[in-house]
């Protein structure tokens, strides 16, 4: 049986590929398992400096897979699995926003629920231009999980993000650019390699520093001012200790490009 996540590592760059286009690559509880373990493999690799994660044939990713919520309903199990589904998808967010290291996601089509989950949770995302947003747990009467309420209205503001809930809106490539759910949109034959291209150009940045922005980033609405400032300190300090920024500093009094990627 091919695995539900197929890998592929150039460099420093690893892509978790989600492999089951049948399904319009909807997970389920082996594959998010199999996919949390890539992930924690990639977050644990210092030679992993960026990963970029898509989906096979026509879809990213369309999140829980409906079919084995039938088969579930139909066995009177269905809250068992949403709750092993559900923590098993927490993991992976985790891993998406907890790792040191940038996260591209490369939409080749739809990014619904779950999907649109992970998608949200990386840190730079590329949609080809037949791709589309939804958060489709609405249509199924479903509860959002996978952090798609903690997503949303941080990145929309609460309004927005309940006009898309409400409506379970379909949300095409262009308009998701223009609300800054994705940060590019580009042709359809060319979102693998501009996913690798701007997966290399992240490797080659400062990817402590890096891990620090996301790692603030995520804490800032819910911190105060002080506190916000107190974690800057810690990671300012972290920064110095290491050996990125001291190459920045040398690279710009030297007037040249820094080489963050080196050892």
């Amino acid at each position: 049986m091919t695995p539900a996540i197929q890998t592929e590592r150039r460099g420093a760059v690893l892509e978790l590929r989600i492999s089951r286009p049948e399904r319009l690559n909807a997970l389920d509880i082996p594959s998010f398992a199999q996919f949390r373990q890539e992930l924690e493999t990639a977050a644990l690799d210092p030679s992993v400096r960026a990963v970029i994660l898509t989906g096979e044939g026509r879809a990213f990713c369309a999140g829980g897979d409906v079919a084995t919520m039938e088969e579930h309903r139909a066995r009177g199990e269905l809250a068992r699995l949403f709750h092993d589904l559900t923590a098993g998808q927490e993991l992976a967010i985790r891993e998406i926003v907890g790792m040191s290291k940038p996260v591209v996601a490369a939409l080749p089509g739809v990014a619904a629920g779950g999907g649109l989950s992970l998608a949200l949770a990386a840190d730079w995302r590329i949609a080809a231009e037949s791709a589309v947003l939804v958060p489709a747990f609405p249509g199924l009467g479903a509860v959002p999980d996978g952090g798609l309420t903690y997503f949303l209205p941080h990145y929309l503001g609460i309004g927005l993000a309940q006009e898309l809930l409400f409506t379970n809106a379909r949300v095409p490539a262009t308009r998701a650019r223009d609300l800054g759910l994705v940060h590019e949109v580009v042709a359809a034959p060319d979102l693998g390699r501009r996913a690798w291209e701007r997966a290399e150009e992240l490797a080659q940045g400062p990817t402590l520093a890096y891990g620090w922005m996301k790692r603030l980033m995520v804490s800032a609405f819910g911190a105060s001012l002080e506190t916000q400032m107190m974690l800057e300190r810690r990671g300012a300090v972290e920064a110095a200790r290491g050996t990125e920024l001291a190459e920045g500093i040398r690279a710009f009094v030297e007037k040249r490009k820094p080489e963050f990627h080196r050892p």
